[in-house]
């Protein structure tokens, strides 16, 4: 049974969706020419049936093993696109990895990655100067070869130089020196050394807004209420009671947001590290009393990041349950996108968790659009894929450009 329910908005507004598609696509792409797309970016999505909201937006992905056969040519053609667009002379790309050189599953993401690049006529390597030693890694299908590479002054494979560095890591512990002067994408300047969650949402909300303008709607009805919390308030007396304080002020707001369109349910809040990944150190709140009463074991996972960085900044995101169910399980959409545009979809689904759960946890199992849509149920929710959930992620690869070009600054 359910704890959350709500009237199926978005199947109600899906009319008007399709009535304003033709303005939208133009808008999209008038907005796309403004600035330079990322290479390639995932965005993790819930669909609460009365909204949709893209909750997470990754520059560096690491899940290509997750996307379906059937869905990696198009991916590839997107990403072709975006090279022969940006570096129409490059025949020869290096992949940077994080050194995960025991995570069978990320290893798995490379092999894949590789071959997309390669499907783009370009020789593919990958390494990185953390490899010392190391010439081959297991992944799930079979063995990723690495190519020795140097950084000292200039980046150098096996002894050259590449046309184009493509990075898949995340840079959590610093931006990669001694490179030279060789093209990087996405740039390094998104890495989470400097890139903050809430400057995403920052950047993303006016796209939102004039989406949800074009289409006739709330933008409430298309992204998360947030707010951050910064200078590590959780450990100060004063700053905590405050920022208290400003959580039941935000609570407030949704359960207005609830009561205006007969959402039963109660709001929930979800607190993350403003500069992090892989969902390390999220908890729940749902009122600013629990937000005192955060035992010290929470706060410490809390400020907790990856690699042992300590976490300083905070982000308090509205918590939206996922409407999407298969069996037991609970569902959640992963799109990736090369270019800015929504390019293949993956779903995370996990029968131990909750509607309002994070489900980046070992527990959850990864099923392609092919699996989704084979099992009972599974149709309708494959049915969504090119209207909200294409929608909102390009939206969000929208603000992961302007992002890029604050930081770039």
């Amino acid at each position: 049974m359910s704890n959350y329910h709500g009237p199926n908005l978005l199947s109600d507004n899906s009319a008007l969706l399709e009535v304003h598609r033709d303005e939208l696509v133009s808008w999209f792409a008038e907005e796309r020419a403004k600035q330079p797309m990322p290479l390639y970016a995932s965005v993790d999505i819930r669909d609460a049936g009365w909204k949709v909201a893209a909750v997470d937006a990754n520059a560096y992905p690491a899940g290509f093993n997750n996307v379906g056969e059937s869905e990696r040519e198009y991916l590839s053609e997107q990403l072709q696109e975006w090279l022969l667009s940006e570096h129409p002379q490059a025949s020869w790309l290096h992949i940077w990895p994080e050194k995960h050189t025991r995570n069978k599953g990320y290893v798995e993401n490379l092999i894949v990655l590789q071959d997309l690049l390669s499907k783009c006529n370009c020789k593919v390597t990958v390494g990185s100067n953390e490899f010392e030693d190391i010439s081959e890694i297991e992944g799930i299908t079979g063995t990723l070869q690495l190519s020795e590479t140097t950084t000292d002054g200039a980046l150098k494979v096996d002894g050259e130089i590449p046309d184009v560095l493509i990075l898949n890591n995340d840079l959590s512990q610093g931006p990669i020196e001694g490179i030279g002067d060789i093209p990087v994408a996405p740039p390094q300047a998104m890495g989470w050394f400097q890139r903050r969650k809430s400057n995403h949402f920052r950047n993303v909300q006016p796209y939102i807004d004039k989406a949800a303008e074009i289409i006739g709607i709330d933008p409430w009805l298309l992204g998360t209420h947030w707010l951050v919390s910064e200078d590590k308030c959780l450990e100060k007396d004063t700053c905590r009671i405050e920022l208290a304080a400003n959580v039941d002020n935000f609570i407030d707001f949704i359960r207005d947001k609830y009561e205006s369109y007969g959402i039963e349910c109660d709001p929930v809040i979800f607190v993350k590290n403003d500069s992090g990944t892989y969902g390390l150190g999220i908890i729940e709140i749902s009122s600013g009393a629990e937000l005192l009463n955060l035992s010290k074991r929470k706060v410490n996972k809390l400020t907790y990041g990856k690699g042992g960085s300590e976490a300083v900044d905070f982000l308090l995101q509205e918590g939206v349950p996922t409407g999407l169910k298969l069996g037991d399980s609970v569902i959640e959409p992963c799109v990736y996108g090369a270019g800015g545009r929504s390019s293949a979809t993956f779903y995370r689904a996990n029968s131990k968790k909750g509607e309002m759960t994070n489900l980046n946890t070992p527990s959850t199992i990864f099923m392609t659009s092919e699996e989704v849509a084979s099992q009972e149920g599974g149709k309708e929710i494959i049915a969504a894929v090119d209207n909200w959930h294409a929608l909102v992620a390009e939206l969000a690869m929208l603000a992961m450009a302007s992002e890029l070009a604050e930081l770039s600054e």
